[in-house]
């Protein structure tokens, strides 16, 4: 069955979180307003609030991907450009932020996001028509996009997390693209390109890691997630309908991550094979911060369902990421 409609709040007036899988976008996110057994001091939220803003823009020749987070205590960025036909990472830009000065996160998956340093910056700008434009610049690497809106809904995803405490996240189906984005090699046009973001938002514990996988075209996506938010984010996107899918298993070889990945859901309704053709890596070690993170880019093929009764529809190198991350933050 379809999701139910999103709620116009995540918490209801008793100040409990409604906790669930919805379609379509909730409105402002204040965690401030959680009741017992949830609520939080202010300082407790300060260092456990976390939210990020991540947009994949895809063509036959690109894939590219940008993103924003807000740490509480501080913030980063990372952007990066990858030419499927020579299989080259034509850019790789990672930037930390100042407290409270560089990030400004939205409250919620349909407003803007901006990050701004003296030599870099970062725009996610809502139309509030549920369409989009991305404005990057940093060294070696320029963007200029438009996206949206998608002929799908969003997915609307809370529920409890490590340490007590809550999570929400919003996914979108694949997105008409257009616009360029520009290397210091070449000039790639997005124009019949497919977008797809992840805004989420949630007081999440100090080690927290997951594996995910996420690829869209017009007419179908998937949304997978192993690790800190279980399988409550779990969702297929398919004619014009968003779907929610069982806990999904990840199986691959953490020791040589351009190997093959299988992925499949304990409901039968999605087995897929993934192949990387290249990865963003970074690892650091801030003393009072770590991160472990890997994202392949690459194909998957397979096929998916939205109930046990339905027919298998075949995924066809379908073009994606995957991803390996924990973070003591």
């Amino acid at each position: 069955m379809s999701l139910p409609a999103a709620p116009a709040s995540l918490l209801g007036p008793d100040g409990q979180p409604l906790f669930g899988r919805y379609a379509g976008q909730v409105g402002h996110i204040d965690w401030s307003r959680l009741a017992a057994p949830f609520a939080r001091n202010r300082l407790w939220r300060r260092f456990h609030h976390k939210r990020w803003h991540y947009v994949a823009l895809c063509t036959e020749q690109l894939f590219c991907a940008v993103a924003i987070v807000d740490l509480g205590w501080t913030s980063t960025a990372f952007a990066y450009a990858f030419d499927r036909n020579d299989g080259d990472m034509l850019a790789n830009f990672g930037q930390n932020g100042l407290p409270g000065l560089s990030a400004r996160l939205a409250d919620h998956a349909g407003a803007s996001s901006r990050f701004k340093t003296r030599k870099s910056s970062i725009a996610i700008d809502s139309r509030g028509d549920g369409s989009f434009g991305l404005t990057l610049r940093c060294d070696y690497l320029e963007v200029d996009a438009e996206f949206g809106p998608g002929a799908s809904p969003l997915l609307l995803a809370t529920g409890p997390v490590a340490q007590g405490s809550v999570h929400a996240t919003q996914k979108s189906s694949g997105m008409p693209l257009s616009g360029e984005v520009r290397t210091f090699r070449e000039d790639y046009d997005l124009a019949g390109g497919v977008a797809s973001f992840d805004y989420s938002n949630g007081l999440l514990a100090r080690n927290t890691a997951w594996r995910w996988a996420s690829a869209h075209d017009l007419e179908m996506g998937f949304n997978l997630q192993s690790g800190y938010f279980g399988g409550n984010e779990n969702a297929l996107w398919l004619d014009g309908q968003v779907h929610a899918l069982a806990p999904a298993h990840f199986i691959y070889d953490s020791s040589d991550p351009l190997s093959q990945w299988h992925i499949f859901t304990e409901d039968d309704l999605l087995e897929l094979y993934f192949t990387p053709e290249g990865a963003r890596r970074d690892d650091q070690n801030l003393v009072v911060a770590s991160s472990r993170y890997l994202q392949p880019v690459g194909t998957f093929t397979g096929w998916v369902r939205s109930a046990p009764d339905q027919p298998k529809r075949v995924v066809t190198q379908m073009m994606g990421v995957t991803e390996d991350h924990a973070s003591r933050w």
